[in-house]
């Protein structure tokens, strides 16, 4: 798996193809009238969030296969590093756009709850789903794992442009450095600097959800009606949901730290098996990037849900979760470039000064 993932910029572009050409075809099935199209609408029990939910078969389903091919010929283009000046500009504008599309607009909180509560989803693989719902099929329905398919899409062409941009300005396509070129954004002073506020920010954003969860569960009507507490404390474990989902977001915020202190970086002593070693930057990037990635849809959706002060608490607080997931990605972007060492694949790494030799 590593060695497989070592080469993603050879076959992010080729990957991004496929999948924006098999995608296509789908929606040119729907377009002639097949079943299953994902984002028709449903009762309120197997609706997504998607901000295509509801839509139009006869609008959606069209759109979806034209972009889908158009997707498949620029995916390719990319791969082959086709493009140069106006083309090359456009083909990056066309990549970011659809990645930033697949995979934060159109997606929900789908990919958060399936983060949050994936040990649990296991063990209801062998146990069986509590309450009304009918097995995990009724919670990983098609318009749900559709999605997902969206997503996954969305980040295949984020490797995808990402490799393109940098292969096209002759940088290294790895770890984006190009000969003595550098940023001063990210020498280690100025990484050190903006990394700290972004993990500050990263904390302080989703104090207002951990508040009102917590309220909830000790019986405080913060940002609801007291009939609305009343109903969440008949139903069973939904207070409990909120009360997890509270006490999850402030122990991420505390391995959040670990992105500019010390224990971040060298295990310390209560990690007996491993105290003293050094931390791979690989395992506090790859979880954060994660976790500010799926953050983001969720905070759009609940952007799109509007606000009703008579139940601000319901949704309000997990709007700033597009705030946090955009400051815990500048924080894990922060730490790996603090952390990045010498790149095996083009031999360069930084001097004192941030800059690469």
């Amino acid at each position: 798996m590593l060695r497989w993932w070592r080469y993603w910029p050879a076959w992010s572009g080729y990957a991004a193809a496929v999948w924006s050409l098999l995608y296509g075809a789908l929606g040119l099935f729907w377009a002639l009238g097949g079943g299953g199209f994902p984002f028709a609408s449903v009762d309120d029990d197997h609706a997504s969030g998607s901000i295509l939910e509801g839509g139009q078969v006869g609008i959606v389903a069209p759109a979806m296969a034209v972009v889908g091919l158009a997707g498949a010929i620029a995916a390719l283009a990319m791969a082959r590093e086709w493009g140069r000046d106006g083309t090359r500009t456009a083909l990056l504008v066309f990549g970011w756009a659809l990645a930033g599309t697949l995979a934060l607009v159109i997606p929900d909180y789908t990919l958060l709850a399936l983060l949050a509560f994936a040990p649990l989803l296991l063990v209801f693989a062998f146990t069986g789903v509590p309450g009304p719902q009918d097995g995990l099929g009724d919670i990983l329905y098609w318009h749900r794992v559709n999605l997902i398919v969206v997503f996954a899409g969305g980040l295949l062409w984020a490797l995808a442009t990402l490799s393109y941009q940098r292969r096209t300005r002759q940088a290294c396509a790895h770890c984006g450095r190009r000969g003595a070129v550098a940023g001063r954004w990210t020498t280690p002073d100025a990484v050190r600097r903006w990394g700290r506020w972004a993990v500050y920010v990263a904390c302080a954003a989703p104090v207002p959800y951990e508040v009102t969860r917590i309220a909830w569960y000790l019986g405080i009507p913060l940002g609801v009606p007291e009939a609305f507490v009343r109903m969440m404390r008949e139903t069973p474990g939904m207070l409990e949901v909120g009360l997890g989902g509270a006490i999850a977001s402030i122990c991420g915020c505390v391995l959040t730290h670990g992105l500019v202190h010390r224990w971040g970086e060298v295990y310390p002593r209560w990690v007996w098996f491993k105290a003293g070693e050094r931390v791979p930057p690989a395992l506090a990037v790859i979880p954060a990037s994660l976790v500010a990635v799926v953050l983001i849809p969720a905070g759009l959706m609940n952007v799109r849900m509007g606000v009703d002060l008579a139940v601000w608490g319901t949704n309000v607080p997990s709007m700033l979760w597009i705030v946090w997931g955009a400051a815990l990605c500048a924080a894990a972007c922060a730490y790996g470039l603090r952390r990045r060492g010498t790149c095996p694949h083009c031999q360069m790494a930084e001097d004192t000064t941030g800059l690469p030799t």
